[in-house]
């Protein structure tokens, strides 16, 4: 923020209040329900099978548990977008219409900052937005007529070209160059963009000419970059053009169409991939509105990450994909080269390919909307296809020909990430080649995996926890419930002395919230507490729990109530009370009750209440964790 002066700290508060990080993360991956009012889904940061990405919107926090990332709304945007703090609160305060004031270290107003100093993915989003107003516009020019001849040509009305926000780039080196220097951009961030490119002269052009254009949009709908499509003769470039790598547009992880169709795709548990632009425009209207597409690259590995967090795919939770590729060779290549790239992906992944070779849009033209709808629900297995496709090159009528696709095909089942779907593709295999026994099949299959091998082996009986575990667990939930309800822990968290915690950890948790006045004394919750808390912790290794503290759900069945809370802390301070009750008891039985009568005598009725306190505390325990 140098030079522009701080934001506002009431104006941050505010932002964070209104920004609903359920909704802000819920744009990137699918959450559920995970119990005690917390979410969960597959974690944005890291690759991973089962969700360990908490989100608690009652507090406003996020935690993985898979790889420690974690923090409040702002966080989470300034991670993912690659932003400063500065940046990710003005992105936040647009969508929630907070007018942000800004101050210098004094507290005093220095006034809006400059456009040319707003951060750089809002400027790069806005030159972006104005181009693909731009090209829109110019789809309506006489100029455009071609661009408008190809979109009829294959369906597509002016209505349709206005929805998918379709546009044209004029001719002329620099017409769009000029236009968007007059609205303030500066050449650097044209060319930071991709919209423009300088000349072997120095001086700046236009990215695109004579193209019909499509604008990309991240999964939150912002624009990022342009899809261009060759429609003269004599223009020397590739038949599709997209904007190169920028700071915003990583063509791995960009899919066309992801906004539109991400809510569906979560809701309807699949997601269509089609090849072209065109193809995801033809799906939509033919109401397969769960279609995206790849830009300007293969569909890989990144590109499953998006749409897994989407699915939330997972093993207990089956979402499906559904490749379309054409008919030829070329796209049985690509079917192949999806099954090997495909193994990442852990849910049921099908082929939809047309019999004539037709594309998506190709077939609504011919045979219209319920032909589309029709070819997804027509899908093949995956693996299916790639073993009918893989056997279709050998002579299965010959014995060498059997045993020559045998060799090709097994690897292959052995692939399968599903293994309970081994044995049945193996038998299927056999039945497939013909003259082949089942159990040869199954038998080569479980020697390239290890399958049963290890299933025989007895499982090792899992120990049985110890009382310092037990502890330990029960020291975590209490500074749990200090950290996500403090009005619920109030006085009965504090009255705990730090001395009660075994784990130095949760004791340094403990003595920061003391520190702050206590729990029953703070006046905020959520991101607020925690920093009040984490600003008077001590222990580093404390302070990087906080997030996880605050995120990972209570043990109760429930969300949290002031029963369960008042039994999680009486159980710690039972454990404390019978740690000091063993303690004087050892005293006891070293000191002599002759020689020391008063002290021992005083020692024995401190003992006596001890152990009342200790059942007194116990039974309030069982109480509340019965309810």
């Amino acid at each position: 923020m140098a030079g522009r002066g701080r934001i506002r700290a009431a104006d941050i508060a505010l932002v964070r209040e209104r920004s609903k990080i359920d909704e802000v993360i819920g744009e990137h991956l699918q959450l559920k329900r995970a119990g005690g009012g917390s979410l969960k889904g597959l974690c944005p940061f890291h690759d991973e099978k089962s969700p360990s990405f908490h989100v608690t919107p009652s507090r406003g926090l996020y935690h993985c548990f898979g790889c420690g990332v974690g923090g409040d709304v702002i966080r989470f945007v300034q991670e993912i977008d690659h932003l400063s703090f500065g940046e990710a609160v003005e992105l936040l305060a647009g969508r929630t219409n907070v007018e942000l004031h800004y101050e210098d270290d004094g507290g005093r107003p220095t006034g809006a900052p400059p456009r040319e100093q707003a951060g750089q993915r809002a400027r790069l989003v806005a030159a972006n937005t104005a181009a693909a107003a731009f090209y829109a516009e110019q789809l309506g020019s006489p100029e455009a007529a071609p661009a408008r001849q190809f979109l009829a040509d294959r369906g597509f009305d002016r209505q349709v070209a206005l929805d998918f926000s379709c546009g044209y780039a004029p001719g002329g080196w620099d017409t769009l160059t000029r236009h968007l220097r007059g609205k303030g951009f500066t050449q650097p961030e044209l060319v930071t963009a991709g919209l423009a490119k300088e000349s072997s002269r120095g001086t700046l052009i236009d990215r695109f000419h004579r193209r019909l254009v499509w604008p990309i949009r991240d999964i939150t709908g912002d624009v990022i970059g342009f899809g261009a499509r060759k429609l003269m003769d004599d223009d020397p470039g590739p038949k599709y053009l997209n904007t190169p790598e920028t700071p915003l547009y990583k063509k791995s992880t960009v899919l066309y169409g992801v906004d539109r169709a991400k809510r569906d795709i979560a809701r309807r548990h699949q997601a269509v991939v089609v090849e072209g632009y065109t193809d995801v425009m033809a799906c939509h209207l033919a109401g397969v509105t769960t279609a995206v597409a790849s830009c300007g690259t293969a569909f890989g590995a990144e590109h499953i990450g998006v749409l897994r967090r989407l699915l939330m795919d997972q093993d207990e939770f089956r979402g499906e994909v559904i490749y379309t590729f054409d008919g030829d060779a070329a796209g049985q290549n690509a079917a192949m080269k999806t099954f090997a790239e495909d193994q990442r992906f852990v849910g049921q992944t099908f082929v939809a390919v047309e019999p004539d070779g037709r594309d998506p849009c190709e077939l609504r033209q011919a045979h219209g909307d319920a032909a589309v709808r029709d070819l997804v629900a027509r899908r093949t297995p995956l693996i299916a296809f790639v073993l009918k496709t893989t056997l279709a090159g050998y002579d299965l009528d010959t014995v060498e020909g059997r045993v020559a696709a045998l060799e090709k095909t097994v690897p292959l089942v052995a692939q399968i990430k599903d293994h309970a779907l081994r044995p049945a593709y193996a038998r299927q295999l056999a039945g497939m080649i013909g003259n082949t026994d089942e159990a040869e099949v199954l038998e080569r299959v479980r020697r390239l995996t290890g399958d049963g091998q290890a299933s025989q082996r007895p499982r090792a009986g899992t120990p049985k926890r110890s009382p310092d575990d037990i502890a330990v667990a029960v020291e975590r939930e209490a500074v749990k419930t200090a950290l996500q309800v403090p009005e619920l822990a109030g006085p009965s968290f504090d009255a705990i002395p730090v001395e009660a915690y075994t784990d130095p950890d949760y004791a340094a948790v403990a003595a920061a919230v003391a520190g702050t006045g206590g729990a029953a004394a703070t006046r905020v919750t959520g991101p607020a507490w925690l920093d009040e808390v984490a600003a008077h912790c001590t222990s580093e290794s404390a302070r990087a729990q906080l997030t996880a503290l605050a995120v990972e759900p209570l043990r109760s069945s429930h969300e949290a109530d002031a029963a369960y809370v008042g039994a999680v802390l009486a159980r710690l301070e039972e454990m404390h009370t019978v740690r000091r009750v063993a303690a004087l008891k050892g005293k006891l039985q070293r000191m002599n009750p002759v020689e020391a009568a008063d002290e021992y005598m005083k020692a024995f009725s401190q003992l006596m209440a001890l152990e009342q306190q200790a059942i007194s505390l116990r039974q309030r325990a069982m109480g509340g964790l019965a309810k």
